[in-house]
């Protein structure tokens, strides 16, 4: 049965990726935090979902410091291996992370396919041992090449549809999952991918058996350069928006945070 687009809070976060310090993301998260503690409209932020992505290492001082927030912000982590425990040198434990309070786990990412060759078995393995470990996998998908008009977006909905009902068809159709629509074409441009195809290829992929007839909460994000003034093009095909660079402002993230809240 689907599930009730009520259900579905609007959504934005931020990945820091590897571009930050350790000092540069305590920076980082402590003027958030202020701006946020700071903020006259805390009652309307709470009605959306932020996170926060940093990289490993910082990950459980993040942690740290988000418990200090006016708002119930949600740790997350950039990747996680799909076994909890065992002879896996310089890997990251799914339950580890879930003991040290991570909520969210960001997998299969252009970049992770890329670099590291992981498949989409790999990712839905990964999405397995996160859902397995009470946190929630935010699945990257996107096509390669980019094209125009309709051959683009049929190009697009095929490679997703791919990326997705691998993931889909091992996790239990009661869990949350949060899928970021990231074209890798438009990953680092200087501009998101139109807004026409962004709508009409996450409104497919809502409509996916696999996704619409799931009961757990499904959501779409969009990422690939994005950042303040694109939700409001967006919103008729995605929950939010998973930022990047644009996001390395706290000030910047705050205005599309905002932005998310009241479009």
């Amino acid at each position: 049965m689907a599930s009730s687009p009520l259900r579905r809070r609007r959504i934005v976060g931020v990945s820091t990726k590897m571009y930050f310090s350790a000092a540069r993301t305590k920076q980082y998260v402590d003027e958030l935090l202020q701006i946020l503690s700071s903020a006259s409209n805390t009652d309307l932020l709470s009605t959306i979902d932020i996170f926060i992505i940093p990289d490993h290492i910082t990950l459980a001082s993040t942690i740290a410091q988000l418990n200090n927030s006016p708002l119930p912000i949600l740790p997350g982590a950039q990747d996680a291996f799909y076994e909890d425990t065992g002879a896996y040198t310089g890997e990251v434990s799914p339950a580890v992370l879930e003991e040290v309070g991570c909520r969210i786990v960001e997998l299969g990412h252009a970049e992770r396919r890329r670099i590291f060759g992981e498949t989409d078995g790999d990712t839905a393995r990964k999405a397995a041992a996160a859902v397995r470990n009470g946190m929630i996998p935010l699945i990257c998908v996107g096509e390669r090449s980019k094209a125009d008009g309709q051959a683009g977006v049929k190009v697009a909905v095929g490679e997703c549809k791919t990326q997705v009902e691998a993931v889909l068809s091992i996790l239990p159709s009661t869990a949350e999952v949060i899928l970021a629509y990231e074209p890798l074409w438009a990953i680092g441009a200087a501009e998101p991918a139109g807004p026409e195809h962004v709508v009409t290829v996450t409104r497919a992929l809502r409509n996916l058996n696999c996704v619409r007839n799931r009961e757990g909460n499904t959501r779409i994000l969009y990422g690939g350069s994005a950042g303040p003034g694109l939700f409001a093009r967006l919103k008729d095909g995605v929950d939010g928006l998973f930022l990047g660079r644009f996001a390395h402002d706290p000030a910047q993230f705050y205005k599309t945070i905002v932005e998310v809240a009241t479009a």
